[in-house]
């Protein structure tokens, strides 16, 4: 089971990748994960009629959709701070140390000595790649915000996907409440606006949505498997396929730091992967 878990966390990562290089290519960013989420809402909807209700994971999805409204509402903060290049790795490192933390110390669940050095990699690792720029101080203090609800929207997502009937049923209604509740939201504040983005990026979105499905539910299902620790980090090698984008496909160039980082990230995934 954990190997299969460590397989779909992996796939999880590249999808999240490929989501994350579409919404970045997008000029209104905001719009662009309402028509992400408003998508992926609508592609599961007759989902819904085939699987069971959650059960005994209501609670954990109106968490989840709490802690996922806070996430993406500091995400936008924090790039409105500074480039979505720093800000968002930084995020993306402080969370696997956080969610370790979270399910390590409030529900129990069980770390070894390799587990904690290859998050350390990893999370080192993000944060480097993130801080080969400079940060302000505000900008830092909402990617930190940011990474912060990143775990403990996992945290509860890990718990939740355990106690649904399904890991089906609990992918389907995480992505009806966001879709229902954030997309809708979004749109309603970014008013006309969004409708001229829609018009311009409703291809992209739905290609966005579709893996969004993919990349969380792979996600959901590999955290009903294993262990939330281990498989937390890993997703978060999601860096290293985005890295892999932007050297082949935008042409983007590397720092020295960067360089670093990625390889600091690559060093904890291995050692997640053969001893965590």
């Amino acid at each position: 089971m954990e190997n299969l878990a460590t397989l779909l966390i992996l796939a999880s990562g590249l999808a999240h990748a490929i989501v994350n290089a579409i919404l970045k290519a997008g000029k209104d960013k905001m719009s662009g994960r309402a028509l992400i989420d408003g998508f992926s809402a609508l592609l599961v909807a007759p989902a819904a009629f085939l699987v069971p209700l959650p059960g005994h994971a209501w609670g954990w999805l109106a968490g989840s959709w709490l802690a996922h409204v806070a996430y993406l509402l500091c995400l936008i903060r924090s790039f409105e701070q500074s480039d979505m290049s720093v800000a968002y790795p930084i995020s993306r490192g402080l969370a696997p140390t956080l969610t370790a933390a979270g399910a390590v110390l409030l529900f129990g669940e069980a770390i070894n000595a390799y587990t904690a050095v290859g998050i350390g990699l990893v999370s080192s690792g993000v944060l480097a790649v993130g801080a080969s720029h400079t940060l302000e101080r505000r900008a830092l203090v909402w990617a930190g915000l940011t990474g912060a609800c990143v775990a403990v929207y996992t945290v509860i997502d890990a718990q939740g996907v355990r106690a649904a009937p399904s890991a089906a049923s609990y992918i389907v209604w995480v992505f009806l409440a966001m879709g229902i509740g954030i997309a809708l939201g979004f749109a309603a504040w970014r008013g006309r606006a969004f409708v001229q983005a829609a018009a311009l990026q409703w291809k992209p979105g739905i290609i966005a949505g579709t893996l969004s499905i993919l990349t969380y539910g792979l996600a959901l299902v590999a955290f009903r498997l294993g262990a939330t620790p281990r498989l937390a980090a890993l997703r978060e090698t999601s860096i290293l396929f985005a890295t892999a984008i932007a050297l082949l496909v935008l042409k983007e160039r590397l720092t020295r730091a960067r360089w670093v980082g990625i390889a600091a990230i690559a060093a904890g995934a291995a050692v997640l992967i053969a001893r965590g």
